[in-house]
């Protein structure tokens, strides 16, 4: 299992996880509520546990 850390706007972080939910080889098995960056409000992060598709 991988754990990732997604970081950018909110429209980036859902395009990227559609993205990883949409690709065969892997499966997302969670994903956090966004976290927003110290800083700013414009950037926020995410995790997410990813781990390889069973063939």
């Amino acid at each position: 299992m991988l754990k990732v850390r997604l970081q950018g706007t909110l429209n980036d972080i859902r395009w990227f996880k559609g993205l990883l939910e949409r690709n065969e080889q892997v499966k997302v098995q969670e994903v956090s509520e966004p976290f927003t960056n110290k800083g700013t409000n414009k950037y926020f992060r995410v995790y997410a546990e990813i781990d390889k598709k069973e063939e």
